[in-house]
């Protein structure tokens, strides 16, 4: 197995006039960007949430997942070799 190395991220908050902005810009962007992750899991609230997101900021744009039918699922043939 591999190591994994995590760069991390680091933003500078030195009181200038930007560094508000920059912040709520980072935060917003970070969060929605997990919100989303697991909107594509499948977790139904996160899939609301960045919805609700996405009506709020018009920035903000999001595949959203598209669930299969669950009948498509039973009735699905798979051949037996591919």
């Amino acid at each position: 197995f591999g190591e994994v190395i995590n760069g991390g991220f680091g933003l500078v908050l030195d009181g200038n006039k930007n560094a508000a902005i920059n912040c709520q810009n980072m935060l917003f962007w970070d969060v929605n960007n997990g919100v989303a992750r697991r909107a594509w899991s499948g977790n139904d609230n996160a899939q609301f949430q960045i919805q609700r997101a996405q009506q709020q900021n018009k920035k903000l744009k999001v595949t959203l997942r598209n669930d299969v039918d669950p009948y498509l699922f039973k009735h699905v043939k798979i051949p037996s070799k591919l």
